[in-house]
């Protein structure tokens, strides 16, 4: 069976274990299982439900590389994992997303046995929790902590990512806001304030906060919910705010004033509460760093165009330690996050030989 074909029934193995943002507990074991199969060293999982295990090379002393890719999915308990398989194409929930990426990490370390090839540096192997949603990369915070910065850098993988090269890493600031107010009858209490209608009239008011194309900035209500009935006044509602932007001095302005809109929020009868439920910091390696010189030309190497972008990913964190990272895909594909996603069969091959390719060069 040729490593590409391997590595894709790996990930429909992974893909079929489910892995919730802080449900990683059951996919998590089935990796660290893995890693002991393969002999790795040092096989552990830590407090935060990251998994390790080490390749060591041949000096003692030398620093390691860091290979990673997040456990967890999007999708809650409950999602039907079914896979349905097209011509070239796999579709099913979270198999980019990034069951692929995980699976990866063992076709690394396949095609370096089989080719026999002998590293002077370690590269530990981790496939760690918390990068999707509320997550806010918990378990990359971890990996870096333990680490710190005495290592070569990171490899970020991402299952949908070939031909994309992530060395910037984008702000982001999440905000859950929350309107109070008594409630009361829809009919006789008319004219009282509804939770409801106060959230709806500040999210009008925080998305007419003008944002600049350059740098680039966003800001999404991804979620919103509140009520018990519709002839209800809602003694209640929420909201949760996402602010993203590739300068950080830019999202610091736009998260201010937000807070300034919610803190002048002053009406009768209305209470406004707003708590900070994620941050990710930015930064970045330039684009002449070498180790985005080299995941390009191992990408060009396959006969692809390596495209250098900036994205929010597990990279944010040692990047914003001014520790190098990049993040690199294993195939192509579409539908990230919803349960049409899928991913390319064929390309598999390609991404695996561009990251073995890395993986050759910096571990030598």
């Amino acid at each position: 069976m040729n490593l590409a074909k391997r590595v894709l029934d790996l990930a429909i193995q992974i893909q079929q274990i489910p892995a919730p943002t802080f449900s990683e507990g059951v996919r998590g074991k089935f990796v660290r299982e893995l890693f002991i199969q393969e002999k790795l060293e040092d096989v552990s999982m830590d407090s935060l439900g990251n998994v390790y295990g080490r390749l060591p090379g041949k000096q003692k002393k030398a620093k390691a590389l860091i290979v990673s890719a997040h456990l967890d999915t999007v999708f809650p308990t409950g999602t039907k994992l079914q896979i349905r398989e097209e011509a070239g194409r796999v579709f099913a929930p979270g198999i980019g997303d990034n069951s692929i990426g995980v699976a990866a990490l063992f076709g690394i370390l396949w095609a370096i046995r089989e080719q026999k090839l002998t590293l002077n540096h370690d590269v530990w192997f981790v496939a760690n929790v918390g990068e999707e949603g509320l997550g806010d990369l918990r378990g990359m915070r971890g990996v870096v902590d333990r680490f710190g910065d005495d290592v070569i850098g990171y490899l970020v993988l991402e299952g949908l990512a070939l031909g994309h090269v992530y060395h910037r890493a984008i702000g982001v600031k999440r905000y859950r806001i929350t309107a109070k107010t008594r409630g009361g009858h829809s009919w006789s209490d008319y004219g009282q304030p509804s939770a409801v209608h106060e959230l709806a009239e500040m999210i009008t008011q925080l998305t007419r906060i003008r944002l600049p194309r350059e740098p680039r900035t966003t800001m999404n209500v991804g979620v919103i919910h509140g009520g018990t009935g519709v002839n209800v006044l809602a003694a209640e509602a929420k909201c949760e705010l996402d602010l993203r932007s590739e300068d950080p001095a830019l999202l610091a302005r736009v998260a201010s004033q937000v807070e300034d809109i919610i803190l002048h929020w002053g009406r009768d009868g209305v209470k406004i509460q707003a708590e900070i439920i994620g941050e990710r910091p930015a930064g970045e390696i330039l684009a002449d760093h070498p180790l985005v010189k080299l995941a390009a030309v191992c990408l060009y190497a396959q006969g692809l165009d390596a495209m250098l972008t900036t994205g929010s990913t597990d990279a944010n964190i040692p990047l914003s330690r001014n520790i190098p990272a990049v993040v690199m895909g294993v195939t192509t594909g579409n539908g990230a996050h919803t349960l049409n996603e899928y991913i390319d069969t064929d390309p598999i091959e390609q991404g695996m030989e561009s990251l073995v390719g890395f993986i050759k060069v910096v571990g030598n």
